[in-house]
């Protein structure tokens, strides 16, 4: 599965951005979803997932729950990142992922990544 995001941007601290990450291929709907993030001088870290149904299984990092939410829309071999309440210390280039479960996305260690896109939180 090849994977394209984007979406990303200046944003003020406070505000929303949205991002979405395209997958190519027939397959979308067996794999679960996420994103993670890589903040400069820092190690990419895990940001949320949801499985393969969607719906309410989804799973977040302590540092973004209530204020991130992920979905996905099968029809459309995409997966969405609302993001609320920005803060500067969100400010990162974010990655969506795919994996074959949500335990290797939660784990860190999915197979399958896009290019990254940056969103920018200034104060």
């Amino acid at each position: 599965v090849q994977l394209q995001a984007s979406g990303g941007g200046l944003v003020q601290a406070g505000g929303s951005l949205r991002l979405s990450c395209a997958a190519s291929g027939r397959t979308f709907n067996s794999y679960a979803m996420g994103w993670f993030r890589q903040a400069p001088g820092k190690e990419r870290e895990f940001v949320a997932a949801i499985s393969w149904s969607g719906g309410n299984n989804t799973y977040y990092a302590d540092s973004v729950k209530g204020r991130f939410t992920i979905s996905r829309d099968n029809a459309k071999n995409t997966v969405y990142f609302k993001m609320n309440s920005l803060k500067v210390e969100d400010t990162a280039v974010y990655y969506c992922a795919a994996a074959f479960s949500t335990a290797t996305m939660t784990g860190g260690r999915p197979p399958y990544w896009g290019q990254g896109t940056l969103v920018t939180v200034s104060s």
